[in-house]
């Protein structure tokens, strides 16, 4: 399946709500993710990833029906970008977050002043530990419950790719 990936744009907020407000989406990221994924949330978000260079929408068939971003770190970790992605769930399992990633840590390592690229999936992620490694990351620290996730404790994992 083709994809593109590209800013963000105002009128992609229909698309936004149509694919992210997904509870099988939500369960697997950070609470700032919400749901239920409303239109006001869907405005915000596409406000905030204009203005970044580094946070893009999956483009399917003309749709915007994911995203994936780096976030550059500050101080100390400022030769570090923490990598973030989501894909409309009648998308998965296409190959389109494995190649999402891919161009990503391509981009990533030509445009941001970065050595090393990490994401956090949670331990009961297993489809995005897998897209991780298939893309060279490898698992630094697996941390036992530190993060809770509609009410349960979760493991935290960090992958993270190198600058060859």
């Amino acid at each position: 399946m083709n994809f593109i990936l590209r800013p963000w744009h105002a009128d992609d907020a229909d698309d936004l709500v149509r694919y992210a407000d997904n509870p099988e989406i939500a369960k697997n990221l950070r609470d700032a993710f919400p749901h239920p994924y409303t239109m006001e949330n869907a405005v915000s978000f596409i406000g905030m990833a204009s203005k970044s260079p580094s946070i893009f929408a999956i483009e399917i068939e003309g749709h915007a029906c994911g995203g994936i971003g780096l976030h550059p770190q500050q101080d100390i970790y400022r030769l570090n970008a923490e990598m973030g992605y989501w894909l409309g769930q009648p998308f998965w399992g296409h190959g389109i977050i494995t190649e999402a990633i891919a161009r990503m840590v391509e981009f990533g390592f030509a445009h941001l002043p970065v050595d090393r690229i990490f994401a956090v999936p949670f331990g009961s992620n297993t489809a995005s530990q897998r897209v991780l490694e298939k893309n060279g990351f490898v698992l630094e620290a697996h941390l036992y419950h530190t993060i809770i996730k509609n009410g349960r404790l979760e493991d935290e994992l960090i992958y993270a790719v190198r600058r060859k």
